[in-house]
């Protein structure tokens, strides 16, 4: 599934890149860089744990689920926090950052969606008789 989501969450960088760069200067590339780094590290964390959890029983994995998602918000939300106290607008934009990560995150999913839906996984059905 990485591999499914990398090539258009790529390709959608690139493009952002070279769009922000192009009307908003070197603060929009740094801007739609930054956003492909954070969109990137959020996303690959997400299936690194559930790699890491694919042999866990349900509970744990839903535990261990929430804990990496609460804990990548929070990294999130610091991060925004200081690029917005700690960085003039002048070095990096806030709408090409924006727009570029809500691009790739679209991007992202829908590889991902794509990559899982070309599994061929048989889940198992519940018995049809009726007690």
């Amino acid at each position: 599934m990485l591999k499914g989501a990398v090539k258009p969450t790529a390709v959608t960088g690139l493009i952002t890149v070279i769009i922000s760069a192009i009307f908003v200067g070197l603060p929009g590339l740094y801007g739609a860089l930054l956003a492909q780094f954070i969109v990137v590290i959020f996303f690959a964390v997400t299936l690194g744990v559930s790699k890491i959890s694919k042999d866990l029983d349900p509970l744990s994995t839903m535990g261990l689920a929430l804990f990496s998602y609460t804990t990548k918000l929070i990294f999130v939300g610091l991060f925004l926090w200081a690029i917005t106290n700690f960085t003039e607008r002048e070095i990096i934009n806030r709408t090409s950052f924006g727009v570029a990560a809500i691009l790739l995150t679209l991007s992202w999913l829908g590889g991902e969606i794509a990559s899982y839906m070309k599994l061929r996984i048989h889940l198992p059905l519940p018995d049809s008789k009726e007690k």
